[in-house]
């Protein structure tokens, strides 16, 4: 990322000149490869894929997705470690989809709209993405709970937050706010909302929307 962009909280993100979203980083990608590496790495996670749709992702293990894939057990491990490592990867790769519709999109979840109402906007498909990918994202979450916050997905997203809060609140700690504006997303409390409270999504949105601006 260049030293010019803009830090969260700072002004000069606002610039009309300077969209905010194209100076955010990408969710991770994997790195250049060799053509039958690449597909191999394909192969696994369409295997991962299918037995998630098929099963749900606590049927998820190496030896499955290798059987399933073709692909020796070795290198399904050598290539992503161990379950939660793989399903975190097939979750970036469709964290990427959600990314470009607020990086690039339509406002107001993407550029052109006040950033209240993308602040909004974000926080409702944030809500709807979550309980969408719930089983996903606890089975990976359970698996290695402390990743989450390493993943590319997060840091996009945390990033994005703290631009959009820096411009709504100029001064602010905009780093912080961001992380505990993303903390309620957590994939075991929004099971606990959505499953065991069985509460509806235009609840959430709205008591999360009421949480960020309760001193106001």
């Amino acid at each position: 990322m260049s030293t010019e962009n803009p830090q969260p909280g700072d002004r000069s993100g606002d610039r009309a000149a300077v969209p905010v979203l194209s100076l955010l980083p990408t969710v991770d990608a994997p790195a250049p490869e060799r053509a039958d590496a690449a597909r191999n790495r394909r192969r696994i996670l369409d295997a991962a894929a299918r037995i998630v749709a098929e099963e749900g992702p606590d049927a998820v293990t190496m030896n499955q997705v290798a059987h399933a894939s073709g692909i020796g057990v070795g290198t399904v491990y050598r290539r992503f470690g161990d379950v939660s490592q793989l399903l975190w990867a097939l979750l970036d790769e469709r964290e990427r989809r959600f990314q470009e519709a607020y990086m690039s999109g339509p406002p107001p979840l993407g550029p052109g709209a006040p950033a209240a109402e993308r602040l909004d906007a974000f926080l409702d498909a944030l809500v709807d993405r979550v309980a969408a990918q719930r089983a996903l994202l606890l089975a990976a979450h359970s698996a290695a709970p402390r990743a989450r916050y390493h993943s590319g997905a997060y840091r996009v997203m945390h990033t994005h937050m703290a631009l959009l809060i820096g411009q709504l609140r100029p001064g602010s700690d905009s780093t912080l706010l961001a992380h505990l504006a993303l903390a309620p997303f957590s994939p075991d409390v929004m099971h606990h909302l959505t499953v065991e409270q069985d509460l509806p999504a235009d609840r959430l949105k709205a008591g999360i929307r009421d949480l960020l601006t309760l001193r106001n």
